[in-house]
């Protein structure tokens, strides 16, 4: 009841709570550049750079810059290195992957030995824009019975004033897949996220990583949107409001409707389908063998996340954040912990990007039994955390060779670890850069 009080004061909040102040002494200017690669030395931290924030510390031992620690071998094999833009990865039954392409859209068929088929169709019957993009997808618990899948999208509508600003949202929606056809029927959207948000900046911090509890729901996060060009102090509150989606995982059932055990239900002006708020850009959303829900976010410049997420749980952006503001402000006072809010497992200082996140249960590498692994966009290389008791121990970038940035790592069904590589772009046009890679790394 006293979250459920706390949840409903913040509706309340002054725009004040977010506003900037002036540059913080020591802090460097301008905008988040490309961080220096990690630092591969046994037992140090990989980090060279000091925290954005000079007088942050963790709350705990464990909870930032844990100690380097290498750990197997192993070999990369290209399955394919001709995809735009790839999101997410989802492994049939008879052993093929499906992986979503964000721009311009499009769900493809990949055989085991990267054979890529054209473009599933279909799947744009969701949306009349042209400009539609497409986000994680996921195998319904019973496909084998029903071949259905679940995807997240994007698209945007056009609106005033002026030219390149438009509404746009995530969504969650259904369908039939047909391998046969190569093409997907009785496509249904079952939930679109409230309110659609104008924005400059296409696909901006969507969220759109889901994944099924083992009640059979659906968990979906979606980002803060924060990049409104109507407001000159970006609304940061909206995560801390109940009245939105925006900043918030949210839980529904398989036809889209809230789950009725959700925590704000019966809460007056709370939107029914939120499980969990604070969140401000969240990439990766995972459940561990012992049935936690494990999430990871961007922060700002620096405080990039990984969480253990719990019903009705706040997890404090933008009132508590752990880095400052791209102009090298501080966000909130410089407030990291809160009576309340909860703490990050464990956080990036400076930023790393943090995008999907897979646990591994080692099947082909004992080694890494019980690894959290997290896909880096900005950092570039794939992290592996050790986790026990549910504190980092241990951590190891991969791939950090490649100087790619990663979007997505997933297990496959025969053990091995699979990563997407993504090569960039903003634009729905054909000129999305094609190199991105889907690769496979088993024992060397």
């Amino acid at each position: 009841m006293k979250r459920r009080i706390a949840a409903l004061a913040l509706l309340f909040l002054p725009a004040l709570a977010s506003a900037q102040v002036p540059a913080i002494p020591g802090a460097v200017q301008g905008n988040r550049g490309i961080n220096p690669p990690p630092l591969l030395k046994e037992g140090a931290t990989i980090e060279t750079w000091s925290p954005e924030l000079p007088s942050d510390a963790p709350l705990f031992k464990e909870q930032t810059r844990a100690p380097y620690h290498a750990s197997a071998p192993f070999k990369i094999t290209t399955l394919t290195d001709q995809m735009h833009a790839p999101w997410a990865i989802a492994f049939l039954p008879d052993g093929k992957i499906l992986v979503t392409e964000r721009l311009p859209g499009a769900l493809r068929i990949i055989s085991p030995d990267g054979k890529m088929a054209p473009p599933v169709t279909g799947v744009a019957a969701v949306s009349a824009s042209r400009e539609f993009g497409l986000l994680d997808v996921v195998l319904d618990p019973n496909f084998r019975r029903n071949h259905r899948i679940f995807f997240t999208f994007f698209e945007t509508r056009p609106r005033q004033p002026g030219p390149g600003i438009t509404n746009s949202n995530t969504y969650v929606a259904r369908a039939v897949l047909d391998e046969a056809t190569n093409s997907v029927r009785d496509v249904t959207v079952i939930f679109r996220t409230m309110p659609a948000w104008p924005s400059e900046r296409l696909g901006a911090k969507t969220g759109g990583r889901m994944t099924f509890g083992r009640d059979g729901n659906l968990l979906v996060v979606i980002g803060d949107r924060d990049d409104n060009p109507q407001q000159t102090v970006p609304d940061w509150l909206s995560a801390q409001k109940l009245d939105n989606d925006l900043g918030k995982i949210i839980r529904i059932t398989p036809d889209g409707a809230p789950a009725p055990d959700n925590p704000f239900v019966k809460t007056a002006g709370a939107r029914p389908e939120i499980w969990s708020y604070g969140h401000r850009s969240p990439q990766g959303l995972v459940f561990a063998p012992d049935g936690k829900l494990w999430e990871a976010e961007l922060g700002p410049r620096g405080g990039d996340e990984v969480n253990v997420i719990a019903k009705g749980r706040n997890y404090g952006w933008p009132l508590i954040t752990h880095g400052i503001d791209y102009p090298g402000t501080l966000i909130s006072n410089g407030l990291t912990h809160r009576d309340g809010l909860e703490q990050p497992v464990y956080y990036w200082d400076p930023s790393r990007d943090p995008s999907g996140i897979a646990w591994h249960d080692g099947k082909l590498f004992p080694q890494w039994r019980g690894s959290l692994f997290v896909a880096m966009l900005n950092g570039k290389f794939l992290d592996r955390l050790t986790i026990r008791n549910g504190k980092v121990m241990a951590e190891e970038p991969l791939l950090t060779d490649l100087g790619s940035r990663i979007r997505h790592v997933a297990e496959g069904p025969d053990g091995a670890v699979y990563v997407l590589t993504d090569t960039g772009g903003s634009s729905m046009a054909d000129d999305t850069p094609i190199g991105s890679k889907l690769l496979k790394l088993t024992p060397k």
